[in-house]
């Protein structure tokens, strides 16, 4: 198990420093100078080969071939208008997505959109590429690119091999930035390691949460219960008491006046149902409002859309929302805290697949008839009671410890950005470094 204490590494801070006079750049070490992204890298327009693949700038940093990390979720050009060659070693920038770190050195040869540029350097052995990739994928996880933000796509950049030639870049020798490549390279290897040790931990206690919950609300909590067949290929299975019931008679959708004054809200698929600030003056005009749902506490609450993905739960709160989500008052018997865990479970996550049908591929709707047409289970009201409180008593020490290992991984990323940034602006000195009043000083020693 790799703690911060093991990752931290041995540096030391420079001798000598001066003001730098850029605005993201308050000091540099005095023997680093400024100079114009365009004066240290060109950006190239290569024809593209036969047998060029495509090559995708993820928001990671990473640049490579597309078959390398996956292909659906892609757009895919039926004309490739304007394809440029992309080489191994090419500092890519994604002019749509730089502010959100799609900045990277591309590690195998292939072809790609306009959209991206394909820098290299003017003068060979001046500037490293990956040094430089570091340092504005830095910039643009700061925020800083964004500020310089012109398009008119919401939270977008277009930031273009232009903007990027305009920008003041810290310039020192070579071997320094191959030094601060490797350094960087080996610890945020330990870091990400530590990382994924951590989510593969979270992954597993929800797994085990999951198994608890999925075993009680199938199966009741009396281990020595009568058992009987269900009917439901997926359940199997179910106590001999247990009622099997269409959900038209569980749950039905009521037509409720909306007044305008109600509070927003809207569904997360890890926090349920909550308020939201995403209803603008506008969409609460009454020519809007007609449309939307209003939600009363105990309601239980679909985004149609992602009723695939177990998106559904209980409402705590009196709102509104919009039209994309199923809003369900409870009927006599039901206690929807118990049915949203139910609807959790895998065996209903794939009954809603199947139950859900849409025009896009991809795109799932849950009609209301579809959702009523799906069989649920249906213990005593006591028992979905008891049900509901022996999972929140079993599943707090799992999300407890979820929480604790969350936070240990939001730390280890912080300090990952931190020790970037320190890094590529000089704020630490890497082992192996050597500035140049060191060498003066053991010249006169």
């Amino acid at each position: 198990m790799l703690f911060m204490a093991e990752i931290a590494p041995m540096v030391s801070k420079y001798q000598s420093l001066r003001p730098a006079e850029v605005d993201y750049l308050p000091s540099l070490p005095a023997h680093w100078r400024i100079e114009k992204g365009k004066w240290l890298f060109k950006k190239e327009n290569r024809p593209v080969n036969q047998d060029d693949e495509v090559v995708t700038c993820f928001r990671d940093g990473q640049v490579t071939l597309r078959s390398n990390r996956r292909t659906e979720g892609f757009t895919n050009a039926l004309l490739e208008h304007g394809y440029q060659g992309i080489r191994k070693a090419d500092l890519v920038i994604h002019a749509m997505d730089a502010f959100a770190g799609a900045i990277g050195v591309s590690d195998s040869d292939g072809k790609s959109s306009p959209v991206y540029a394909a820098c290299t350097p003017i003068t060979p052995k001046l500037v490293n590429p990956y040094f430089y990739a570091y340092f504005m994928r830095d910039l643009a996880l700061s925020g800083y690119l964004i500020s310089l933000a012109k398009g008119i796509r919401e939270r977008s950049t277009d930031f273009r091999f232009k903007d990027f030639g305009e920008l003041s870049l810290p310039v020192f020798p070579f071997e320094e930035q191959s030094l601060i490549v490797s350094f960087l390279d080996k610890k945020l290897t330990k870091i990400d390691g530590a990382i994924q040790v951590k989510e593969s931990q979270i992954e597993l206690l929800k797994e085990r949460k999951q198994i608890l919950i999925q075993q009680v609300v199938t199966r009741g909590l009396d281990p020595y219960a009568t058992m009987r067949d269900s009917g439901i290929e997926w359940i199997g299975e179910i106590p001999e008491h247990w009622e099997v019931v269409f959900n038209r008679r569980l749950f039905r959708e009521k037509s409720r006046p909306v007044q305008g004054d109600e509070l927003p809200l809207s569904l997360s698929q890890v926090d349920g149902v909550i308020p939201s600030g995403e209803m603008t003056e506008r969409s609460l005009s009454p020519a809007h409002r007609k449309n939307f749902k209003l939600c009363f506490p105990g309601d239980l609450v679909v985004n149609r859309f992602k009723g695939h993905l177990g998106v559904f739960f209980e409402s705590a709160f009196e709102g509104v929302v919009t039209f994309h989500y199923g809003v369900f008052e409870p009927q006599k018997g039901v206690v929807t805290k118990y049915f949203e865990h139910l609807f959790h479970t895998e065996p209903y996550k794939t009954i809603y697949a199947g139950a859900s049908n849409g025009m896009t591929v991809g795109l799932q709707n849950l009609s209301n008839n579809n959702f009523y047409a799906v069989k649920s289970l249906r213990p005593s009201v006591d028992e979905q009671t008891e049900i509901c409180r022996y999972i929140e008593d079993n599943s707090a020490p799992l999300d407890r410890a979820i929480k604790n290992i969350s936070s240990q991984i939001e730390r280890l990323k912080e300090y990952k950005a931190t020790l970037i940034n320190s890094a590529v602006t000089g704020k630490i000195k890497v082992p192996g470094v050597v500035e140049p009043a060191e060498i003066q000083e053991r010249e006169f020693a």
